[in-house]
């Protein structure tokens, strides 16, 4: 098996915590990729690489410097959000297939500006968007997918929690705040429970807030999509609330679902074992003639668990199940699940929020 040969640009939490562990540390990956050279202008950050799975990884200042490494055949960007489309667009020009973190890029205009730059020299790119492996996710779109829930009327997605920041992820112009920072991955997965990714809501309703965060981007997101002959998709992408029992919630008509971050539980019943129910227009009542709610006592319904028997850890099963599939892309010319349509579509939706919701820019930075 040929592996791919990586360099990595960023050895910050994604660069060195995500990308560096899951081809390092886990063996189908190491299997096919071979880490040869990092980039970061804080020596600290690469030091270990050494005696990673190649011991003679190269380390680099700078971006400049790794992209003269014709040794590398793809580049994993992961700089800080606000050079992501340049620094992607700077790749491809110097040959290099490239897989970019989230967000992929600011703006459609972006993004479409790195569609060019791939196109004009005949390079692979692609969205670092794992969580679409999600095992709760996968689950919970097969369980939509047969029908079991009848016609799905709504979808709840949570990612929340309480936190407070005060890093460079809170600052507009660094291409940060919640929405593009943890909002893709919520996001990929309400245009997929929305239309599997290739439908424009026709309705986008967000509302954001600066809550606990030092900069001036935002920390909470409330986004509603809409349209004929979809569900309704609610998503929250909020740092201001402590309790969060489920990742999804769905409403059906023939069932519902609630999904926690290990397992899924449905409750459905079957229609042609309801029988038919006809309307009255006259009240209710008893033998007695007493009045009665209108209840439905002899409908039998089923409930089903599903639990995540993965043997990793979330984080690592998402990353490998991610990593393996765009091994097949660029060795086989296999189709990713994770398509740059749906990701320019994110960005789209992504900048209505924006554009409904302009906070004023107080943070001044030097983004060179």
């Amino acid at each position: 098996m040929e592996r791919i040969r990586v360099g990595i640009i960023g050895q910050g939490r994604s660069g060195r915590d995500i990308h560096r562990h899951l081809l390092e540390s886990l063996p189908k990956l190491m299997e096919r990729f071979d880490v040869v050279a990092v980039a970061d202008p804080i020596a600290e950050r690469c030091k270990g690489v050494e005696k990673g799975a190649n011991p003679n990884c190269k380390i680099y200042k700078s971006h400049k410097e790794l992209l003269q490494d014709k040794n590398i055949e793809l580049v994993i960007n992961a700089s800080r959000s606000h050079r992501h489309a340049a620094f992607t667009i700077e790749a491809l020009n110097a040959g290099f297939n490239v897989l970019c973190e989230k967000p992929f890029a600011a703006t459609v205009a972006e993004f479409d500006e790195v569609m060019e730059a791939a196109k004009k020299n005949n390079r692979f790119v692609a969205a670092f968007q794992q969580s679409r492996f999600r095992s709760v996710f996968t689950k919970t779109r097969e369980i939509i997918k047969s029908g079991v829930l009848g016609r799905i009327i709504q979808v709840k997605i949570f990612y929340n929690g309480f936190f407070r920041r005060w890093d460079w992820q809170t600052i507009q112009g660094m291409a940060a705040g919640n929405l593009r920072n943890t909002g893709p991955h919520p996001l990929d997965q309400a245009l997929q429970f929305y239309g599997d990714g290739e439908a424009d809501p026709e309705q986008i309703i967000c509302f954001m807030d600066r809550a606990n965060v030092s900069g001036d981007a935002e920390d909470h997101v409330k986004l509603i999509l809409a349209g004929k002959g979809h569900p309704t998709i609610d998503m929250e992408a909020s740092a201001s609330n402590a309790y969060n029992p489920y990742c999804y919630q769905v409403y059906g008509t023939q069932g519902s679902l609630a999904a926690d971050a290990n397992t899924v539980t449905w409750k459905y019943f079957r229609p042609e074992e309801a029988g038919k129910i006809d309307l009255s227009i006259a009240p209710l009542e008893d033998a007695n003639r007493l009045p009665v709610y209108c209840a439905d006592p002899t409908i039998l319904y089923y409930e089903e668990k599903y639990t995540n028997p993965a043997n990793l850890s979330e984080f690592d099963y998402m990353g490998e199940l991610y990593y393996l599939e765009l091994y097949e892309a660029l060795r086989n010319g296999k189709k990713m699940q994770v398509q740059l349509s749906h990701v320019r579509r994110q960005i789209a939706v992504m900048e209505e929020c924006h554009r409904q919701n302009p906070f004023e820019r107080f943070v001044e930075v030097d983004c060179d």
